[in-house]
């Protein structure tokens, strides 16, 4: 007979959301790892933007482009970031993007 691991009570409210709707759903986790992902991008934007003391227009017509462009990239919901974009935004504010390749088996946060 082979033995299960039992799981830890938890209280707290994140994890029991992963467990119940995540965990053991592939396409669910998926989607969460996209969803994170997205949120990365949106977060480090908006934050490099700040920290250089630009507002979004001023930075869209650095790099060229519109404020709602700029708002769009800044937003946790949208997904279609662009390596090139990111290169613009990245050059406009003397910077450089790098990129990473991680496990896919790695579980994903849970914040």
């Amino acid at each position: 007979m082979k033995a299960t691991k039992k799981r830890t009570p938890t209280t707290d409210a994140i994890e029991i959301i992963h467990r119940r709707h995540y965990e053991g759903h592939p396409q669910r986790m998926a989607a969460l790892a996209e969803a994170e992902a997205n949120d990365t991008i949106a977060r480090k934007l908006c934050a490099l933007r700040k920290r250089a003391g630009l507002t979004q227009q001023q930075l869209a017509k650095l790099v060229g482009t519109t404020t709602s462009v700029i708002s769009r990239l800044e937003d946790a919901d949208y997904h279609g970031h662009s390596l090139a974009m990111l290169e613009r935004i990245a050059n406009a504010l003397n910077k450089r993007v790098e990129l990473r390749f991680v496990n896919v088996n790695r579980k994903p946060k849970v914040a």
